[in-house]
């Protein structure tokens, strides 16, 4: 399945009760040369009282956060499969509850939990410069970086570094990733800039360790971020680096987040089967 270009393996365990996973399979099935190939892979099974349950793993096999179009992606399978009543889905994931819906054909809206932690214009130290950035946890950690900023902030004014498109986002993004600051887990990396209120991003994401296509929970991020930084009400659009459109929408009444959405494209690529060796 794609979620803007987020792309991800899909199992129902429903169809495969013996499944065992471990992060080595996980691996395997993510290799884009020797596997299925994805981001990361997810589970879907029922689950007493919700649509159903989703597990969700990066491409390396770890798992705890949340992954945003991954979500949007189980909500279109899961109408797929016939587990949802009206479009309407509420599901399990991390022992967090969720909720989205389908709101036309492959546009889906997922509904996510308020924000644990926002942290505005501090510095970060990163390829001999102090860059300033700020920082959303939005079920995922999320630094957010402005461009223009790094441009501002390098010792060599001569960097060009102007169009998103040029900049070197898998260099800067690994180096910011394990930060000291970010121990133990790490953190994702988003680099924006904004034009006619839309925000172009682009996102290194820990657990792939590459850059991706898209980011859900980054997208969000860097949406509340410029609701402050660059005064940018909601509804936010954003162009992801695969030039697909999200949304993120929310409102905030006494500084506090709520009514957060992320809604955007979901569907399905492919649908097969792999040889059984991918799991002894």
């Amino acid at each position: 399945m794609s979620g803007a270009g987020n792309d991800f393996i899909f199992v129902d365990k429903n169809q495969n009760q013996d499944l065992i996973l471990t992060s080595e399979k996980i691996k395997n099935l993510c290799n884009r040369r020797n596997g299925i190939g994805a981001d990361g892979l997810v589970t879907i099974e029922d689950a007493p009282d919700y649509s159903y349950k989703m597990m969700y793993y990066n491409a390396d096999g770890s798992t705890g956060s949340l992954c945003a179009n991954g979500a949007r992606c189980s909500i279109w399978f899961a109408e797929q499969t016939s587990r949802l009543k009206n479009g309407l889905a509420k599901f399990i994931s991390n022992d967090s509850e969720y909720s989205g819906e389908v709101l036309e054909n492959e546009l889906i809206k997922f509904n996510l939990n308020s924000p644990k932690q926002i942290k505005y214009n501090f510095k970060i130290k990163a390829s001999g410069q102090m860059i300033t950035s700020s920082f959303a946890d939005t079920g995922s950690p999320h630094v957010v970086i402005k461009i223009s900023d790094v441009l501002k902030d390098s010792m060599n004014p001569k960097s060009s570094f102007e169009n998103i498109m040029d900049f070197p986002v898998f260099n800067l993004g690994r180096e910011i990733r394990y930060n000291s600051d970010f121990k133990p887990a790490g953190t994702n990396v988003n680099f924006i800039d904004v034009s006619d209120n839309v925000i172009n991003i682009r996102t290194y994401e820990r657990g792939v360790e590459d850059e991706t296509l898209a980011c859900g929970t980054g997208s969000v991020a860097a949406a509340l971020i410029c609701y402050v930084t660059d005064n940018l009400k909601p509804p936010v659009r954003l162009k992801t680096y695969g030039g697909d459109y999200l949304k993120v929408n929310f409102e905030v009444e006494n500084q506090k987040v709520k009514n957060l959405s992320l809604t955007g494209p979901a569907k399905i690529i492919f649908e097969g089967s792999i040889d059984e060796k991918f799991f002894i």
